[in-house]
């Protein structure tokens, strides 16, 4: 118990000294305002997932605050202490701030650190797992900082770069982390990655693992999602995807693929998940579509 509770306190003081290395409430605000405001902007033909930062030179920066926090002390002495009860948890890693009049970065990199194994009958497999989903998320996050600097010394316009986790799923079987990632220049644009783990095999999960071999399971759930889209944009005229499109037929979703991001919610449905512009144009932002039990009832393992 004493120990605990000494475990306790470290890790109460490492928070409080992560959480002294971030922005104020006010340049917050701001940020949130910029990234609002770039995301007004509608642009239906504009399909990409990722807004490309290039632009002409332009004058130099006049630099507020320069934050480059890379904390990997306290992310690692966080890590390494006890986690009862959870099989699996998340800190930060490493948390880059910078901000300008011109160029703002808030990136939060995330890193999965194994709990209590004894409570998993596979632990070395979660492990395993976990190993490769901090280095998938290294590589992202490396790559956006290194543009993001790349076009800060180009002096290359406007830029708004933000990177923060959730975590959506934590029940005795799955665990599913998302990372989202936003990057506004003119306008902006969202994508998401996502992370699930089976906690009782070990297995990083994907879309066909949870269904019966040789069964289709993209068809119905494909016909449910359309029927979905149809529903919503009676309902609302402002919503809008591409479905049944006659102008151009050829932006009409068809669809699912292998590759098609999913997490499991807490009630256990199945959630499919689209970036902006893969589904819908731009200004409807990434979109999600929960897939009813009696949709994929007698198929899923």
């Amino acid at each position: 118990m004493k120990e605990q509770r000494n475990d306790k306190e470290r890790l109460e003081k490492l928070n409080q000294e992560y959480h002294q290395m971030r922005m104020t409430q006010e340049q917050v605000t701001e940020m949130k305002h910029r990234i609002k405001e770039a995301k007004t902007v509608k642009n239906k033909k504009h399909r990409s997932g990722i807004v490309k930062c290039s632009f002409a030179a332009a004058a130099a920066l006049s630099v507020l605050i320069l934050l480059p926090n890379t904390s990997a002390d306290v992310a690692y002495a966080m890590s390494s202490l006890p986690l009862v009860g959870k099989l699996v948890e998340v800190v930060t890693f490493r948390n880059y701030q910078y901000e300008s009049d011109r160029q703002n970065a808030d990136i939060q990199v995330p890193e999965l650190v194994a709990g209590n194994q004894t409570e998993s009958p596979a632990g070395d497999s979660v492990n395993q797992a976990i190993e490769q989903v901090n280095q998938e998320i290294q590589t992202i996050t490396d790559q956006i900082i290194s543009e993001f600097e790349k076009n800060r010394s180009d002096q290359e316009g406007y830029q708004d770069v933000v990177v923060k986790s959730e975590i959506l799923t934590t029940t005795e079987q799955y665990f599913t982390l998302k990372l989202i990632c936003y990057q506004g220049a003119g306008s902006g644009a969202e994508w998401d990655y996502f992370y699930t783990i089976d906690l009782t095999t070990g297995q990083r999960l994907q879309l066909k693992d949870l269904f019966t071999d040789g069964s289709d399971y993209i068809t119905p759930i494909s016909e449910n999602i359309k029927t979905q889209m149809r529903e919503q944009m009676a309902k609302d005229e402002m919503v809008h995807y591409w479905v049944d499109e006659t102008d151009i037929p050829e932006w009409n979703f068809q669809a699912i693929t292998d590759e098609t991001s999913f997490y499991i919610n807490a009630d256990g449905n199945i959630v499919i998940c689209f970036n902006e512009g893969d589904v819908a144009p731009m200004y409807m932002g990434c979109v999600e579509f929960v897939i009813p039990d009696s949709v994929v009832s007698g198929i899923m393992k």
